[in-house]
């Protein structure tokens, strides 16, 4: 039972590791109604007869979404390549002005598909006439849709190989815009949902510019009602404990469009770090890594001679809807209890790609956290509340700088690489986190954790400092 200390400012952190095991799976339940895809020559079709999904072939862009009398739940004004899609922004090491890129596949395969679930591929494989123009990665976009599920899955591999050019990457998210004649009520808290103003209220004419290009002062919108108020996609930022599932309402048909996001593990910076949500297009978005708030440290550079891979997602978009024009809290309130269904079935056991880690391949971490704070008590006080996490190894505090991990650490790991290329690269860490919160004892245990060596991180709220573990905690699969 390891017993590890950690003193800032006169206070001691003490966390009492009591057990290593292996996290249990969960499975959304089947039912009935099979899913099928269609390979059209420009595009790939998957229904459920629930949701239709409809994608570029071979971009992988999401041209159009069908569900419960609406052809098309996207922005059918926008191009097709602007309604749903994964994008990055890039540089490489010696420019500091960013690339925008939308990501577009090359390349596209049916991984799977049965009555129960289909998995489509779009890649895009780097090669050196590539240098400068594309950002040097190999990009796996992945849509899944499972019988009898109100939605759809998406989730992207990324891989930089060891002897390609460097490459920082500022920014990585999926985007959703969809049909602003239709969806106009905004949620993303209890406490922060609204009508939102339309698109067109932002444009010369409508709106008075403030101190930067995303902020506006609304001087005559569409529904006057909104007249003098600030638009500002920051307002609508939270935190990434906070942001488990936001979207929109349409009140014509009684329709949710929603991002949930079940799972902050690929995510960077730890639990309170903020991003962007949804904001006016209407526009939702499920971000992965980003600089905002954060700045450059917390964007990750890989160099010539790394090798990176990281897998993003899943992320479900989930559709409800009400047989009338009802109160829109009651898809709201319906759409936090599918976000509560997805977080528990995580890991999932769906997707096809061996670099996701299903639930026999995790293990889990507990233990309790003790505060002993001589200024107020001379015997230790339970951690009650506290943030506890593990992350990649570093110096206290790291964990909100980290993206991937440490390049010693990743020329160390490379030799593993290279041996077991023929199986996979599990033995790599690339920069996932795994956090919760402790009960009123200051008992945790943080389940479902990617194999790997990590340092365990906390924090206690009321208490200065950061703790971090002075060992490092392999967790092995089973």
């Amino acid at each position: 039972m390891p017993l590890v200390r950690t003193a800032l400012h006169g206070i001691i952190f003490v966390a009492i590791l009591t057990s290593f095991a292996f996290s249990d799976d969960l499975r959304p339940a089947a039912t009935a109604g099979g899913v099928t895809v269609h390979v059209e020559r420009e595009y790939v079709v998957l229904d459920n007869g629930i949701v239709q999904l409809t994608l570029s072939k071979p971009g992988g862009s999401i041209t159009g979404v069908k569900y419960h009398g609406l052809d098309n739940v996207m922005e059918v004004n926008n191009r097709e390549d602007n309604r749903g899609y994964w994008d990055l922004v890039w540089n490489p090491s010696d420019r500091d002005s960013g690339i925008f890129q939308r990501i577009q596949g090359t390349e596209f395969d049916v991984v799977q598909q049965d009555a129960n679930q289909a998995e489509v591929s779009f890649r895009t494989q780097w090669d050196p006439s590539h240098r400068g123009k594309l950002v040097p990665l190999n990009i796996d976009k992945r849509f899944v849709m499972l019988r009898g599920s109100s939605g759809f899955y998406t989730y992207a591999i990324y891989e930089h190989l060891q002897d390609w050019p460097d490459c920082n990457l500022g920014e990585t998210r999926v985007a959703f815009k969809i049909r602003k004649d239709k969806f106009h009520y905004m949620a993303i808290a209890d406490n922060r949902q609204r009508i939102m103003p339309m698109p067109e209220d932002r444009e010369a004419g409508r709106s008075q510019k403030l101190g930067y290009p995303e902020a506006v002062r609304l001087t005559n919108p569409i529904n006057p009602a909104l007249r003098g108020e600030v638009d500002d996609k920051y307002q609508y930022s939270s935190e990434n404990k906070d942001s488990m599932v936001h979207g929109w309402i349409s009140s014509d048909p009684s329709v949710g469009f929603w991002v949930i996001t079940p799972s902050n593990e690929f995510k960077s910076g730890g639990p309170v770090r903020q991003d962007l949500t949804s904001h006016v297009g209407p526009t939702s978005l499920a971000t992965f890594v980003s600089s905002h708030y954060a700045g450059d440290d917390i964007v990750p550079r890989v160099r010539n001679g790394e090798y990176w891979k990281k897998v993003f997602g899943p992320v479900f978009i989930y559709l409800n809807s009400a047989s009338t024009k009802s109160d829109p809290k009651l898809l709201w309130e319906d759409a936090k209890k599918q976000a509560l269904v997805e977080e528990g079935s995580w890991p999932y056991m769906f997707p096809a790609s061996k670099d996701f880690h299903k639930s026999e391949q995790r293990g889990s971490v507990s233990g309790r956290l003790l505060v002993l704070d001589k200024h107020i008590s001379k015997v230790y006080i339970n951690g009650n509340a506290a943030f506890v996490g593990l992350a990649s190894p570093g110096e206290a505090g790291s964990w909100q700088r980290e993206s991937k991990v440490p390049d010693l650490l990743i020329m160390f790991k490379q030799v593993l690489v290279i041996i077991r290329a023929k199986n996979d690269h599990h033995d790599v860490l690339q920069g996932y986190q795994f956090w919760v919160r402790a009960d009123a004892k200051g008992m945790f245990f943080i389940k479902n954790v990617r194999t790997g060596v990590y340092n365990l991180y906390a924090w206690v709220p009321g208490f200065i400092g950061d703790y971090k573990s002075s060992v490092n905690i392999t967790v092995t699969s089973g």
